[in-house]
């Protein structure tokens, strides 16, 4: 054991920048697994932990107002009902913040779908005008207990005496109104009823719902929530930073892997004399595996314990989104098992190469064998004897025919080098599809930057003219949104008209051709894989007790509502219902406008009768990806400095029995060292050659896979322009001779006995 630790000890003074390297990247690599870990538990509990405790309804039906709706509570696997409920939708104002609110008429609090109070108390019948909002709600309108809504175009206002979560669907402006429990008095002229349903078998949600449209008739449902909708919602883009963090953690493990390996692979070929003295003084094969596994394992303990401690000491401490799902995933059951699990799981897989990589070194027989008198590499190729023949410098070509060498493995050293690189290109084209998309809305659908609704004191024509007059507003797309049933009656979509056909709206397409013609539309990814159509095809869905026939001629980029939306018209919807009158309108504003600065401008002109929100863009809740990626890049950074390192070690080795030949023939020290930089640069060039070739097309893969995922859509990936790539290369490649030309140097400039020693 003394003898095995001295080993290890001289090795860790001789590769002491490899050892660092590999602790700071394995600590890197447990990183990001763990705070993977901790978004996947923040993204799905916090929705979880309040739908069991709230008892929360797995379908939400909302109804006219002459449903019978009290039928759906006999109904098979239907266990218990919330409501029915009168509700209906109203704008309320609070410190200068507009929001469409669904008022509730709640007589009690109920037992299922019950609202979890934070702040402040429940209804209470001594103030008929007091209400309970949605957190999420609350949040947008600045609200809190004791606070006052008024009503705009009324002159109601309403006290705010609580404010609670809920695992309904959450607010987002423009899209989904936020939810407001009030006393049935306090919801004058209902517009509808709502009611929910818990089921025995969670399972089952589609066939229940299917079963309650059945019962209450298509044309008295008007929209259908499920608790997998809610869910999804909730977990929005919190578990797309984890799948993220994940997927590139799990791909820098494999990488750092691969470079343990090549780096005790090269360095059991550079000290083959060594390990022969060990085994003939009597080192078993045993004894020699456990020097290399027990030291690469010691590096990988160190930085997976330290990124362990540092994620559990100072993980919530990260700000923004970050922090906060530490937090919330240390008081998670399973957080001190992923804990142990992570770091543990990590340490095995490198343990595992090591011990492959190590068990080689116990195949060295106790007898050094003489090395071949012809290198490895072979003699001089055709081409290179041609190229001095030409005169071309000689550190150039003997470079190139080192770092190329007729040997298995030079493909091998190229792909291990290659794999960190790849997946830092994987990581710039998620970086470039960010910025993209935060720079150019429109190519995901989103060409509009406000969305404005009117109150009914104001008619389609008066609208659109006022809201035309601002010159910062190049286009008015006048539009309606409604909720239709899909076929099977089991969900509902997003069924839309914006623009007319004179006018259309610019929609943003992925596959296929515009709607033009009468009956045509274009659908996200999402409704498409709901209701398993393809472009091309003919759906039937059904707004109110009217059916909508529409030929899907073109599938478009939609962030909202999970894609599924079906676009056409207004004039396509009008031909259906010619009484339809646009609820809403779509502005696109010219190049350089300040969207809030114009939504202010507009509000005021609207006088309080108009309603004006920004339109959300998806890039903007993924702003802590940016930072993730850059930690991430550092990591592979890490690992391939690891791989260059041992490249430029192999090579120098190499070299050693090459020198006394080079100086015999004239060539100079700086000349030599010139051919240990070459083969150096030679080799990282062919890797960073390799890494955009492979990572441009997995990169767009990854990104349009995760795009159809959410329903977004694939067509939204953006790679690096081909200047970056190329900078990256050239720094790539610079960096590698930088690095090399030390070690090159001092080898270049060893005694003739020593060289003769390390060939001997």
């Amino acid at each position: 054991m003394r003898a095995t630790l001295r080993w290890a000890h001289s090795d860790l003074r001789a590769h002491r920048g490899e050892a660092l390297f590999m602790v700071l990247a394995t600590a890197g690599i447990v990183a990001s697994l763990l705070l993977a870990t901790a978004l996947f538990g923040y993204a799905t509990n916090p929705w979880q932990r309040i739908f069991t405790q709230a008892r929360g309804a797995h379908v939400w039906l909302h109804t006219s107002a002459s449903a019978d709706a009290a039928k759906l509570a006999g109904l098979d696997g239907v266990e218990s009902v919330a409501g029915p409920y009168p509700t209906r939708t109203a704008t309320v104002t609070s410190r200068g913040t507009r929001a469409t609110v669904e008022l509730r008429g709640t007589p009690g609090r109920p037992a299922v779908g019950r609202p979890l109070l934070v702040a402040g108390h429940w209804l209470d019948a001594a103030q008929p005008d007091g209400v309970v909002l949605e957190s999420s709600l609350a949040r947008a309108l600045l609200a809190e207990p004791g606070d006052t809504l008024a009503l705009p175009g009324t002159r109601r206002t309403l006290t705010v005496v609580g404010v609670a979560d809920s695992a309904e669907p959450r607010y987002r402006p423009g899209e989904q109104p936020g939810l407001v429990w009030a006393p049935p008095a306090a919801v004058r002229d209902p517009g509808g009823r709502v009611i929910g349903l818990r089921l025995t078998d969670p399972g089952d949600t589609d066939y229940a719902v299917q079963r309650a449209v059945t019962v209450l008739g298509a044309g008295a449902v008007s929209e259908v929530s499920t608790w997998q909708q809610a869910r999804a919602e909730a977990q929005g883009d919190d578990r797309l930073l984890g799948q993220v963090l994940g997927l590139f953690g799990l791909g820098a493990l494999i990488a750092a892997g691969f470079a343990v390996h090549g780096a005790i692979g090269t360095r059991i070929r550079g000290h083959l004399r060594d390990i022969s003295v060990l085994k003939a003084i009597g080192f078993t094969p045993g004894q020699v595996v456990r020097v290399f596994l027990l030291q690469h394992v010691a590096y990988a303990l160190l930085g997976a314990l330290a990124a362990a401690a540092l994620t559990e000491g100072l993980g919530r401490r990260i700000p923004g989104r970050l922090g906060d799902a530490v937090g919330v995933w240390q008081g998670l059951p399973g957080h001190t098992a992923a804990l142990c699990a992570v770091p543990v799981g990590a340490v095995l897989f490198i343990g595992a190469v090591t011990a492959l990589a190590a068990w080689r070194a116990g195949r060295v027989p106790p007898v050094p064998v003489p090395r071949p008198a012809v290198p490895p590499g072979g003699r001089l190729t055709g081409v290179a004897r041609r190229a001095l023949g030409l005169r071309l410098p000689p550190a150039l070509v003997l470079g190139w025919h080192r770092a190329f060498p007729r040997s298995a493995r030079t493909p091998a050293t190229i792909a291990r080098l290659a794999l960190p690189l790849l997946l830092i290109v994987v990581a710039m084209s998620a970086w470039t599809t960010l910025d993209r998309v935060h720079d150019r809305p429109e190519r995901i659908g989103l060409p509009a930057a406000l969305t404005v609704r009117a109150d009914d004191a104001l008619d389609a024509a008066a609208t659109r003219a006022l809201l035309r007059r601002d010159r910062r507003v190049a286009a008015v797309y006048p539009g309606v949104e409604v909720a239709a049933l899909v076929p099977g009656q089991t969900a509902t979509i997003a069924l839309r008209g914006l623009g007319t056909r004179a006018h259309p709206y610019p929609y943003a397409l992925a596959e296929g051709r515009p709607a033009r013609g009468p009956d045509e539309a274009v659908a996200g990814q999402g409704l498409l894989d709901l209701l398993h159509v393809r472009v091309g095809d003919w759906v039937r869905m059904t707004v109110g007790d009217q059916p909508q026939i529409l030929h899907i001629v073109g599938r478009s980029i939609e962030p909202e509502n999970a894609g599924r939306v079906i676009s056409t018209s207004l004039d396509t919807l009008r031909e259906n219902d010619p009484r339809l009158s646009p609820t809403l309108y779509q502005l696109r504003l010219r190049p350089g406008a300040d969207p809030q600065r114009v939504a202010a401008g507009v509000a005021a002109a609207g006088r309080g009768h108009l309603d004006v929100h920004a339109v959300t863009n998806p890039a903007d809740g993924l702003s802590p990806l940016r930072a993730v990626v850059a930690g991430l890049i550092a990591v592979l950074a890490l690992i391939g400095l690891i791989e260059l390192l041992t490249v430029i070690g192999g090579t120098v080795r190499e070299g050693e029995r090459d020198l006394l030949a080079l100086k015999a023939i004239g060539l100079s020290p700086r000349q030599v060292t010139a051919i240990t930089v070459t083969a150096t640069a030679c080799t990282t060039l062919a890797a960073t050659a390799a890494a955009p070739a492979a990572g441009v097309p997995l990169a767009r893969r990854l990104i349009d896979a995760q795009g159809r995922g959410s329903g977004i859509g694939a067509g939204i990936a953006q790679t690096p322009s081909v200047p970056l790539l190329l900078l990256f290369g050239t720094a790539a490649v610079a960096g590698a001779a930088a690095l090399a030309t030390l070690p090159a140097a001092r080898a270049a400039r060893r005694r003739l006995a020593d060289t003769l020693t390390a060939v001997a």
